[in-house]
């Protein structure tokens, strides 16, 4: 913890918290109008009035700085710039911030500003669209006209959005909703094409603060490793055992969860085969993409359902902190969701990026590092409060 850290006892999420360490870092290294300013010009990336900026240098002055970030929160800028600029990247295999407002986009920013748990974002039955009184064009699963429209007129995020069950419009059914991964602009980017594995992966990338090359791990059982990975690339079975096998062992495993879905892109929109759907490729619900390629290897795994199993939770990934609450295998997208929002990874993850995105860096050295622990820490008992993490983020780096 930084010097001049203060012990305070703080409400997160209506819950009374004693002893809840808040590293302010420098505080005392500038006025408390300065502080008040730059509190508000890093979450809401805009000024504040004369009238706010007086109101937040009086919570400083009483000692209560969370509630000054809580009023540079109250801006609309924070969730028309700070929070779609953050979600943005989520959003594509560049991680540009530079996309239109699309769906997903829209779910975060929503959530954010309800309160609604974060750990949610992976598997809930959630969808953040336009009121229906702004005349705006109804939401299409084959297209993002609705989300231009919102960012054409340019509505204000933070009174014109509304949620609705993601699964009322889409036609997916509830238990296949999965939060942001089965959203129109998650699926466009993740489940178009391949072999549905990006979901996965980037899903790490995004939430967990993970790629692949991280977490490659030789020991775990290769059983579920699908048919189109050569046992033998380039005629040396060595490259699997010793690079292939590292991802492919735990990463096939789990991304059997997807095996129902898939974006088609001439369609614009994501197909999710229900009960009863019948795959001619596969003669079953499993999408056709899931054998391709079957004469790599044809003793490799055939998926059958969209079962998935953690084998990461054993070995060196156990460190990703899985919950002990939950059995580490399952069926579908949303029981997967679950499964990677309920990790320590996941909490230090959404900490971690709150923390760049409000101090303008990453964290640099231990006290920046403590910090973030202490943050996520925060985040999992506080029922994953995203707008008390930029608060607090806020708070650390404003004397900075």
């Amino acid at each position: 913890m930084a010097k001049g850290a203060k012990t305070r006892t703080i409400l997160v999420c209506g819950v009374l918290t004693a002893g809840l360490v808040i590293g302010f870092a420098n505080i005392a290294t500038a006025g408390s109008r300065d502080q008040a300013r730059r509190l508000h010009d890093r979450i809401a990336g805009v000024p504040p009035s004369a009238a706010v900026l007086d109101a937040m240098q009086a919570d400083i002055d009483s000692g209560n700085p969370l509630a000054a970030a809580d009023r540079a929160m109250d801006n609309s800028a924070f969730y028309n710039v700070t929070l779609k600029n953050f979600a943005a990247p989520w959003t594509n295999r560049d991680q540009s911030a530079f996309v239109p407002l699309n769906d997903y986009v829209a779910t975060v920013v929503g959530m954010i500003r309800d309160d609604v748990p974060f750990n949610q974002v992976l598997s809930a039955d959630m969808l953040y669209v336009g009121k229906g009184n702004l005349g705006l064009p109804a939401y299409s699963p084959a297209n993002n006209d609705h989300y231009a429209a919102i960012e054409d007129q340019n509505l204000d995020l933070k009174d014109v959005l509304t949620p609705v069950t993601q699964s009322s419009l889409t036609g997916i059914p509830p238990d296949a909703t999965a939060g942001v991964m089965t959203t129109r602009a998650g699926a466009a980017a993740f489940f178009v094409a391949g072999t549905n594995r990006a979901m996965l992966r980037f899903t790490l990338i995004n939430h967990l603060c993970t790629d692949l090359e991280q977490i490659k791990d030789n020991t775990r059982a290769p059983d579920r490793i699908r048919q189109d990975v050569s046992r033998s690339p380039g005629g040396d079975s060595r490259l699997f055992l010793n690079s292939c096998m590292g991802c492919h062992a735990g990463m096939d495993a789990l991304a059997g969860a997807f095996a129902y879905y898939n974006f088609d892109a001439m369609a614009g929109r994501l197909f999710y085969n229900g009960i009863g759907a019948i795959d001619p490729a596969t003669g079953g619900r499993v999408q056709a993409k899931y054998r391709i390629n079957s004469d790599n290897f044809k003793y490799g795994y055939i998926t059958i359902d969209d079962s998935w199993i953690n084998y990461w939770r054993s070995g060196p990934n156990a460190l990703l902190g899985w919950s002990g609450t939950l059995p580490g295998r399952g069926n579908g997208a949303k029981t997967l969701g679950t499964e990677l929002a309920s990790t320590d990874a996941f909490a230090s993850c959404q900490a971690k990026k709150v923390f760049k995105t409000v101090c303008l860096r990453p964290p640099v050295d231990a006290a920046d590092r403590a910090q973030i622990d202490t943050m996520a820490a925060a985040f999992k008992s506080g029922n994953y409060n995203m707008k008390h993490l930029f608060a607090t983020a806020g708070v650390y780096c404003m004397g900075d």
